[in-house]
């Protein structure tokens, strides 16, 4: 009976995730149709080479194959030794199913379920994800961070602070209102409830992780220095496609626009981020002067190279070949 009611919360939940998804993409449509936005939008698309954007997915694809090698020096500290070329494989299984792929189950779960065929410390290698996970989000956050304040401290983004506090403040209220209006319904109190566990659950997980992870800090600092060294490099990508398509704005801007959404994208009210992720970023260049249509186009750009680098991942679940040898499946020939 538990698990009958926790997989109908997870469809609504799968589902409001969709709706936003869905909310996003008309209102985009939308605003694009208006006063032939789109017209302006296919010039920016027009002025960036075929040649140049698979370039830039050839350089992402590869990034993210070094990336695959932080969660397998995570395994290896813990004593997992699974082939690298196995880590590589299931993390662009995870890659797919997180940015091509609009499944209830995301990428980490399915990263999860799959790296426990390949060895019998279990909950080792699913606390691994969550590391990497953590590691990736946390270094977006501190790119972010230290960009801004060493890049755009005193650039002025279009937002004084009076306004960006107001804007703060409300956020805070609203979610306080919305939270006493669903604790008003019973329904509403057993998700926050779950809400509560889930909290719980990541502070063990944390922990947990912290008591296995502290006593290799050298390894924490080499998956560090990897994540920055790599992040940088896709922001770099993405500014050379901003450049290609119009956008003078400075790559001191994308230090800073670019892993912040990234972070945004974490918060699991969408799937993969979308929306979420477009137009926070669209906003943020818009702030800092940049056309509303290149700025969009900026942000279509980016999801269209998550998800074209995602496709191998399609390959290596229609292979099999992201199960240890042994259980690899040949594909139906007819």
């Amino acid at each position: 009976m538990a698990e009958q009611k926790n997989s109908k919360t997870q469809k609504i939940f799968f589902y409001i995730r969709i709706g936003f998804v869905a909310a996003a993409i008309i209102a985009v449509t939308v605003w694009v149709a208006q006063n032939n936005r789109y017209l302006v939008l296919g010039r920016s698309f027009a002025k960036m080479g075929p040649w140049f954007f698979a370039g830039i997915v050839g350089a992402f694809v590869a990034s993210q194959a070094i990336l695959a090698s932080r969660w397998w020096l995570l395994l290896r500290t813990q004593g997992i030794h699974i082939e690298i070329w196995a880590a590589i494989r299931l993390h662009f299984l995870g890659l797919f199913y997180n940015n091509a792929m609009p499944g209830s189950v995301g990428g980490d779960l399915i990263r999860a379920w799959y790296v426990t065929k390949h060895t019998d410390k279990k909950f080792a290698a699913v606390l691994s994800i969550f590391v990497d996970r953590f590691i990736g989000l946390l270094s977006s956050l501190m790119m972010a961070g230290f960009c801004y304040f060493v890049l755009l401290r005193d650039v002025n983004l279009g937002v004084s602070q009076k306004t960006a506090s107001g804007i703060l403040m409300w956020i805070i209220t609203g979610v306080a209102v919305l939270t006493g209006i669903v604790a008003v319904f019973p329904a509403g109190r057993k998700l926050l409830a779950k809400a509560y566990q889930h909290g719980v659950t990541f502070a063990k997980k944390f922990w947990t992780a912290a008591v296995l992870y502290g006593s290799k800090p050298l390894t924490i600092l080499a998956a560090f220095g990897l994540t920055f060294l790599l992040q940088s490099m896709v922001i770099a990508g993405f500014w050379l496609i901003g450049r290609q398509i119009g956008i003078e704005a400075g790559a001191k801007y994308y230090f800073v626009f670019f892993p912040l959404t990234w972070g945004l994208g974490a918060i699991p009210v969408s799937v993969g981020g979308a929306g979420v992720v477009e137009g926070g970023l669209a906003g943020l260049f818009v702030l800092a002067g940049v056309e509303a249509e290149q700025a969009l186009a900026i942000a279509l750009c980016q999801r269209a190279v998550w998800i074209v680098a995602a496709l191998p991942g399609a390959y290596i679940h229609w292979t099999g070949k992201h199960l240890p040898k042994e259980q690899q499946i040949e594909p139906d020939g007819d």
